[in-house]
């Protein structure tokens, strides 16, 4: 009856509206008034899931992020990548894929993303003629890369929720591959649906122009290079790199792009700060969830359940990633990795997986679910930049969602992809 209230008035207020934050609070705290534990449990909870040292690298990677983008490194990474790839066919497309894997590599925020890179792009991809759902459709499906590749919040997150144990540095490496493999499938998806509708390619400008606007745009890249490799060879940990980052961030925007004045500074501090208030809250909610659910004994009953329907790998697998694409499409995802990580991780240690694969696993399922109504919340964004119904966008989605889907099964399925990184560094 416990599990049941819990699950069951989190439901119920989902269905209302509540925002997801509220909804695991008040569930939460719902559950222990009819347990007879004092409710101060429930806060006592929610303060131990926030007061992690590890969680400060949060906000500095959303505020570096955001200096970034107000300091102008969208337009110089869109101009470099045009460069680069906007004389394939579907040119504008092409290039907007690669511009969100880049600017992924600094935001670690696939909202940042598709509203940075969106707000320049489908403009743009409009004015050129090219319709208004395909230009929403790569731009919010491009976005999801940046969950991937470091600096990922969410792989923060994911380390914190598996009690800390797991390597940030193992987890940051690890979605690489993944990362790099998305965005050459949504390129071919790209292509693929530009093939059909008529869509041009833009001429080569020549790989000196293309040397020219690399130039131009490797200031800002090159903080990808030192938050990986800083974390990576153990210089520093991710939160010492989130604050590099945010000196790099000011340095580079005061005295390279010299594009940031005071005013963009207070909104962008404004802006970090907002942000980082409503993962926190959220994290917070979920960590007094997540307890509830590890002293209702959830995931022993998960794993006896997945035990008596199949002893197949394959099977739980293909299982559990249905459950967290039906889960996407109605949850936020930093909730979603606190709730499915204490669940789900027993259940795949016991068929033998590694627990920094099942994270990059994990963290797609979810991102696919950020581009999946009624939450959806990267293609609300995207939709409302281009000025587009989510129905319409989503009649037309399904190239894009097909090489999302054929790179999560071979994540699932095929252990190196994430792990033969990892092990090269060690």
């Amino acid at each position: 009856m416990d599990i049941a209230i819990l699950f069951g008035s989190f439901a119920t207020l989902l269905l209302m509206g509540v925002p997801v934050a509220f909804c695991l609070g008040l569930s939460s705290l719902a559950t222990v008034l009819y347990m007879g534990i004092p409710p101060i449990v429930v806060f006592q909870q929610m303060s131990t899931g926030m007061n992690a040292f590890a969680m400060l690298a949060i906000p500095f990677f959303i505020f570096s992020g955001d200096l970034m983008i107000r300091g102008g490194i969208a337009d110089r990474l869109i101009q470099f990548a045009s460069g680069l790839v906007g004389h394939l066919r579907g040119g504008l497309g092409q290039v907007n894929v690669v511009t969100c894997t880049l600017f992924g590599g600094i935001s670690g925020s696939a909202v940042a993303d598709a509203s940075a890179v969106g707000g320049i792009m489908i403009p743009q991809m409009v004015k050129r003629g090219y319709a208004a759902d395909y230009a929403v459709n790569v731009t919010a499906n491009a976005a999801i890369i940046a969950l991937l590749i470091p600096p990922s919040h969410n792989m923060i997150i994911y380390s914190l929720a598996a009690g800390g144990t797991i390597s940030i540095a193992d987890l940051f490496t690890a979605g690489i591959v993944p990362g790099l493999m998305l965005c050459g499938a949504l390129m071919v998806a790209a292509w693929a649906v530009a093939v059909r509708r008529g869509y041009p390619a833009d001429p080569f400008p020549g790989w000196w122009k293309v040397l020219r606007y690399l130039v131009a745009a490797f200031p800002g890249i090159l903080l990808i290079f030192i938050i990986f490799g800083g974390v990576r060879s153990g210089v520093f940990t991710a939160t010492e790199s989130s604050c590099v980052a945010v000196i790099y961030a000011l340095l580079v925007t005061l005295l390279v792009y010299r594009s940031l004045d005071f005013r963009g500074f207070l909104a962008a501090t404004l802006g970090a700060v907002r942000t980082t208030a409503m993962v926190l809250l959220v994290i917070g909610t979920s960590a007094s969830f997540g307890w509830l659910m590890a002293f209702l004994q959830v995931p022993k009953a998960t794993i006896e359940l997945m035990q008596s329907i199949s002893d197949n790998p394959i099977v739980i697998l293909l299982i559990i990633n249905v459950i967290l694409l039906v889960l996407g499409t109605f949850m936020d995802m930093a909730p979603m990795i606190i709730i499915c990580t204490p669940i789900f991780l027993p259940v795949v240690k016991a068929i033998g997986m590694d627990p920094v694969h099942f994270g990059v696993v994990l963290i797609l399922n979810a991102g696919i679910g950020l581009n999946t109504p009624p939450v959806g919340t990267v293609q609300f964004v995207a939709c409302a930049i281009g000025k587009v119904s989510i129905s319409e966008s989503m009649r037309t989605i399904w190239p894009f969602y097909g090489a999302s889907f054929a790179v999560l099964l071979l994540v699932t399925y095929i252990p190196q992809i994430s792990l033969w990184l990892p092990s090269v560094f060690r």
